[in-house]
This record gives structure tokens, C-alpha cells and sequence, in this order.
């Protein structure tokens, strides 16, 4: 579900139509260390042109190789690299990592037209190709799914892109939507407050004026999305917890510290919110890594959601004996 996925298709679309040969390959297997997981896309032009990446090393320098020499699949076909370690290490795969890719040819585009359509909908497709016949098909996912390959058929996902809705446009806020736009986030930047609207220069970022609770239901929270409350003012915090803490946002956080964290909870516990609700709240907000400045408790923030959102247990929350 990475959007560079989705960037690779729509940049092999457009050579398509210009008139290139095309072709897209993907990851499908990994042993060992390969350093690009399955699903991972590349797009190349009969040139040697590429974008995306299925190793990030010599395997790409291979494929680049293959075409300027005049290789052209006309099917989809299996290619293997790093079966054994001299072979691995000559790719570039460490640990004697083993990958098996899929080439094959772009035809038709109007697949792709699809799949962008509907991420950008914030929907959660798959791209299903049938190795036998070449040909694709796109339908719905569901979150939870993954990338599979059954040695006939190959089912990869594509979603939305990952969004932050940031409570907050003062001098934290803008190391954090910095920081995430370069991972990648979509940024959106929430304070009605006039004076912190007129000074919000963060280029790639959608600012709003609206009431935080406003932005929230008209955003339609979804499980691509991260909401951070950081002005310190409960009346515009807590207005975006109260509708966030009830919709299926993967992470919630706001700033504060551990008694105003406490008492945050007890003024969300007399609206309509379940225990289970307000417990999802993150708060203290970010990993415990000693932060001082902004740019330090923004790199927290971002170490938490991105721990949440793959799943990884939160083990440095609580304070740790400090090193001697």
C-alpha cells in the first residue's frame, strides 16, 4: 500500500501513452535479507528508464541491462536472482537473500486509470494479473490483506495514501509536518486561529480554518489516517478527540503531560465515548526519548505512529532507567 506504488503507476501509464514500450516488475518472493518486500513495483521503458525499485541495488542495473540489449517480454515471465551467495552478492542482496520478480508487459492502461481513481477515493483495491493470460483485473480489498502469490495468479494491494490531520499550526506542528511529509504523508494543518493561519508556510501541507471537529467528520477519518491534537488549548483539542476517538483513525495522539493527559480523560469521559474509546488515546504523545525541542518531540510523535501502524508493541512509553 506504499503511494510510491501508486507513483510508479501512474509514470508507467504516461510513457505508455507516449508511446514506449512499457513493462512493470514485481517482487514476488523473498528469502534471506532482500531488502524490498513482496508487492514492491518497479516500471521500465524500452529505453532502460525506471522508477520504483524492487531491490534498491545491481538487480535494477540488471533489468536496465537486459532491455538496452534488446530483451522484450511479451508475456509475463519469472526471473530469479541471488541463488546462490556468489550470485547474491553480485545483485547486491545481503545475507545471501534470494528474490523472485515477475516482468511483464503494459498493454492496456485503463486499469491503472482505476486503481488511481479509487485510492484516491481513499478506497483499498487489488491489482489481480493472471500469469497465464496476461491479463488484469482490479476489485476491492479489505484492510488486513496481504500481498499474495500462488504461483498462478498475483494479487497485489494499492491504497489511499497515509494522511496526518494536525491540530495546531504552531512551531511543533511544522517540524511534524516536515518530518511526515517526507514520509510520505498527505499533511493537514487544522487552527482557526487567525494569527496562526496568516504565519503557516509549509509548502505540500492543506491548512483549514475550520473547528477541528468540523474538519474531522468532513475528512471522514479512516484507518489511513493519524490525528495529532498539539495546541495545548482543550477547546480546540479536545473538539477533534471527541469525533476522532469514536472513528477507525489508526492513531490518536495529543499533547500534554501526564496529569493533564489524566485529566483530559476525565473531561472526555462525560461525552459519549466509551472506556475502550478513550483509551485509545495516545497521550503523553510520542515515545519517551528524552525530547526537548520541537524537532526532537516531533521525531517522537512520528516514532509512535509509524510503530502503530505496523504493529509494533510501543516498548520504550515508560521512562527507562537513564544509562551510567
Amino acid at each position: 500500500m506504499d503511494s510510491l506504488d501508486l507513483q510508479v503507476l501512474g509514470q508507467a501509464r504516461d510513457w505508455r501513452r507516449e508511446g514506449h514500450g512499457v513493462w512493470l516488475v514485481t517482487v514476488l518472493e523473498t528469502w534471506g535479507s532482500a531488502p524490498r518486500p513482496p508487492g514492491a513495483l518497479l516500471a521500465m521503458r524500452d529505453d532502460g528508464l525506471v522508477v520504483g525499485s524492487v531491490s534498491g541495488g545491481c538487480v535494477e542495473d540488471d533489468l536496465i541491462d537486459r532491455v538496452r540489449k534488446g530483451e522484450r517480454v511479451t508475456a509475463p515471465s519469472l526471473i530469479a536472482y541471488g541463488v546462490t551467495k556468489e550470485e547474491a552478492a553480485r545483485f547486491g542482496l545481503p545475507c545471501g537473500g534470494n528474490l523472485r520478480l515477475v516482468q511483464e508487459p503494459l498493454g492496456e492502461t485503463h486499469w491503472i486509470d482505476d486503481v488511481l481513481d479509487r485510492t484516491a477515493r481513499h478506497e483499498l483495491v487489488a491489482r489481480v494479473l493472471d500469469l497465464e493470460s496476461g491479463r488484469v483485473r482490479v476489485e476491492p480489498a479489505a484492510r488486513g490483506e496481504a500481498f499474495v502469490f500462488d504461483g498462478k495468479t498475483l494479487r497485489a494491494l494499492y491504497g489511499p495514501r497515509w494522511r496526518m490531520l494536525v491540530i495546531g499550526a504552531g512551531q511543533l506542528s511544522r517540524s511534524l509536518a516536515q518530518m511526515a511529509l517526507g514520509l510520505d504523508f498527505e499533511v493537514i494543518v487544522c487552527d482557526p486561529r487567525e494569527e496562526y493561519h496568516l504565519t503557516w508556510d509549509v509548502p505540500g501541507t492543506t491548512f483549514s480554518k475550520a473547528m477541528p471537529d468540523d474538519l474531522a467528520l468532513e475528512m471522514q477519518l479512516d484507518p489511513h489516517t493519524a490525528v495529532v491534537a498539539v495546541t495545548h488549548d482543550p477547546k480546540l483539542d479536545d473538539l477533534v478527540l471527541l469525533e476522532a476517538l469514536k472513528s477507525p483513525a489508526f492513531y490518536i495522539g495529543a499533547l500534554g503531560s501526564r496529569g493533564n493527559t489524566a485529566k483530559r480523560k476525565e473531561r472526555l469521559a462525560l461525552f459519549d465515548l466509551s472506556t475502550a474509546e478513550i483509551e485509545r488515546l495516545h497521550g503523553p504523545i510520542g515515545l519517551d526519548i528524552g525530547s526537548r525541542t520541537p524537532a526532537e518531540i516531533a521525531v517522537a510523535i512520528l516514532a509512535e505512529i509509524i510503530a502503530v501502524r505496523n504493529g509494533v508493541a510501543l516498548k520504550q512509553k515508560k521512562p527507562v532507567a537513564a544509562a551510567v
